[in-house]
């Protein structure tokens, strides 16, 4: 028995979640000719060590879109930061405003005027800490069953919850988008949360980092045409702020972070 051939075969395993591939455990079994099983010992074996999110019935590519939120908020800060500022000229006094679970809505907390009497909804725990660590917002938590990876609660009562809602503006997290494929999510709770979210909402955006024009996820949450502003990074070239605008969304682009 050749006891390298499970390594040879884990290891391509890992070059193809490196190239941001999803891997499913019953295509590799018939691929590889061994068991499921056998599959599911090599994910768990690469997921311990870091190489990719185990699902079920697979497995997906760890990118900086689908670590854990507690790693993505100390990630970019800055950039961050610079996207916060441009979008909250979007904002008006009075509001309840929405913000999705994600690092870059909860740079968003710190900007948000003071005296606007603006109370603002999440199902982020890191989002609604620092609301209550400001002290002039009214805070709405969204509760639930906690997703450790999404940060925040997407499940069915959470989902119940923001469809009785009527959120005057949301901020929508996004882990892939792109003008053809839209706003997209990895985790498929996740996606549904997001559309009730949006359905509830009279006004709504998205702040998007660079790399996620270069991310791909699995469940669609929405089209760009649905999604009235998008605020990009400066350094997002034209032609994709182009496509963007022809997709059907306002662009407002963020200074540079060093200015």
């Amino acid at each position: 028995m050749n006891d390298n051939v499970p390594l040879a075969r884990r290891d391509e395993i890992a070059h193809r979640l490196a190239q941001g591939q999803s891997v499913v455990a019953a295509t590799l079994a018939v691929e590889f000719n061994i068991s499921e099983d056998a599959i599911r010992r090599d994910l768990r074996a690469l997921a311990a060590e870091g190489l990719c999110r185990r699902v079920y019935g697979g497995a997906l590519p760890i990118t900086p879109a689908s670590a854990p939120m507690t790693a993505r908020m100390i990630e970019d800060r800055e950039r961050k930061m610079a996207l916060a500022r441009a979008a909250v000229p979007l904002i008006e006094p009075g509001e309840l405003v929405f913000l999705d679970s994600g690092s870059t809505n909860l740079a968003l907390v710190e900007v948000l005027p003071e005296e606007s009497e603006l109370t603002v909804a999440t199902n982020s725990i890191d989002i609604a800490a620092a609301v209550l660590h400001r002290g002039d917002l009214q805070l709405i938590m969204i509760g639930g069953a906690v997703d450790a990876t999404v940060g925040g609660c997407v499940d069915a009562s959470a989902v119940q919850s923001v469809a009785q809602m009527n959120i005057d503006r949301c901020f929508i997290g996004s882990c892939a988008i792109s003008s053809k494929g839209g706003i997209s999510a990895f985790n498929l709770a996740d996606a549904t949360f997001k559309r009730a979210v949006l359905a509830a909402s009279a006004h709504n955006a998205v702040l998007a980092m660079t790399g996620k024009f270069i991310a791909r996820a699995s469940h669609r949450v929405a089209a760009i045409g649905a999604i009235e502003c998008v605020v990009v990074e400066h350094d997002l070239p034209r032609a994709e702020r182009a496509s963007l605008s022809k997709a059907g969304t306002k662009v407002l682009v963020a200074m540079s972070a060093d200015l």
